[in-house]
């Protein structure tokens, strides 16, 4: 049977109607609410699905476009859903998108990125090796800048099912700046990245990170004390990407015992960026 009658026919269906929300102090400029049919790709007119082996970070997984590995749920969410695949040259398959949009952080503005999205229900235990993430790269790597001259923000990150999420920037040769939070659990939660350019002194412009409306990192233009760093990650356009990375250098490899698909995979209920 071709893969797409199995899915349509057994996969767990988890539904949540919603679009991207409004806030009185932000103007929505941009939204993916992933309405669509059951075992369909996401608008492609949004994203590019990355399909292959992107050779980082000593990663495991082959990109596909399979709905085995990436689908609309049919109850406006996304899921990139991994899978151990003896076919696959590493011995696994997971989805990856990217966004056609980009965004530039306006001055004198406060730019708002973020996503609802949840983990598969499997325990944190049988995820070692799972690496899924909700994140921007500045849109100069695709005109040549190497990482992570081109700068990096990771707006959550996650590795080994366990209940904690990651805030990083990344840029120049510099390991990164980051901070974590813990999660009250795996089920929804609004994951946030603000980039202020309100204040006149450049020094005081900041990035700050949020889970569910709470701070809990915070990096100023200072904290970097370089210019050109600091242009790439708030000053220029910067682009989308959700991901599930298997193994790497991060969270090691798989327990190919117990990692299962739909039990370990991320959910994306929206994106959406605003601007005040």
């Amino acid at each position: 049977m071709h893969p797409f009658f199995i899915l349509a026919v057994f996969a767990p269906c988890f539904t949540l109607g919603w679009e991207a929300p409004q806030y009185r102090e932000f103007t929505r400029l941009w939204q993916d609410d992933f309405v669509g049919t059951r075992g369909h790709l996401p608008n492609l007119a949004n994203w590019k699905i990355i399909d292959g082996d992107i050779g980082v970070n000593n990663e495991l997984q082959i990109y596909t476009t399979d709905a085995r590995n990436i689908q609309l749920s049919g109850g406006d969410t996304l899921q990139l859903i991994p899978w151990k695949d003896e076919g696959a040259p590493q011995g696994w398959t997971s989805g990856r998108v990217e966004s056609r949009y980009t965004l530039i952080p306006l001055a004198g503005k406060l730019t708002r990125i973020e996503s609802a999205l949840r983990f598969g229900s499997n325990s944190g235990g049988s995820k070692q090796g799972l690496w899924p993430a909700f994140w921007m790269l500045g849109l100069s790597i695709q005109q040549g800048i190497s990482w992570p001259f081109c700068g990096e923000i990771d707006i959550m990150e996650n590795i080994n099912g366990e209940l904690v999420g990651h805030g990083t920037l990344h840029f120049e040769s510099r390991p990164g700046i980051s901070a974590d939070t813990s999660i009250p659990d795996r089920d929804w939660h609004t994951w946030r990245v603000e980039i202020d350019r309100r204040p006149d002194i450049l020094d005081q412009e900041s990035i700050a990170w949020f889970l569910d409306d709470s701070e809990y990192h915070r990096v100023h233009r200072d904290d970097i004390n370089n210019d050109e760093a600091w242009e790439r990650l708030a000053h220029s356009p910067l682009f989308l990407i959700l991901n599930m990375a298997v193994g790497g250098n991060w969270p090691g490899n798989p327990n190919v015992d117990t990692l299962d698909g739909y039990g370990s995979m991320v959910e994306y209920g929206y994106v959406a960026h605003y601007s005040s």
